[in-house]
């Protein structure tokens, strides 16, 4: 697992609150420490940001023995008023589709190209 790099400066296109619900999106069952550790934040932090987007109706808990399933209300609209078409539901699935886009071009440059066989082909 890795830790928590370096502090970044300076301003980015995601909010911590939206790589946070990605990362619950891809896995409702997810750890605090493993959200934290694909963030790059601390759990402190990223037990903020849940309680956050819970108290504003963005995501739920149930309690599953020790651990906690996460609901996201992805009918809700983003928060800002300039945002106001598109949903959670809409963002999510675009940074998913990043996800994937990303994940298959880095398996291409990850995967050997096949062997050849003795005779050549």
């Amino acid at each position: 697992m890795r830790g928590v790099p370096e502090s970044h400066t300076g301003w980015t296109f995601l909010t911590n609150h939206a790589r946070v619900l990605a990362a619950i999106a891809e896995d409702r069952t997810t750890r605090i420490r493993d959200i934290a550790a694909r963030c790059q934040l601390t759990e402190r932090a990223v037990q903020k940001i849940i309680s956050d987007l819970e108290e504003d109706g963005y995501l739920t808990h149930t309690r599953q023995g020790r651990s906690n399933e996460y609901r996201i209300e992805e009918g809700t609209n983003l928060r800002h008023p300039a945002d106001s078409g598109p949903t959670v539901a809409d963002l999510l699935a675009l940074l998913v589709q990043h996800d994937a886009e990303h994940g298959s071009r880095n398996q291409q440059l990850q995967t050997p190209p096949p062997a050849r066989t003795s005779n050549g082909r």
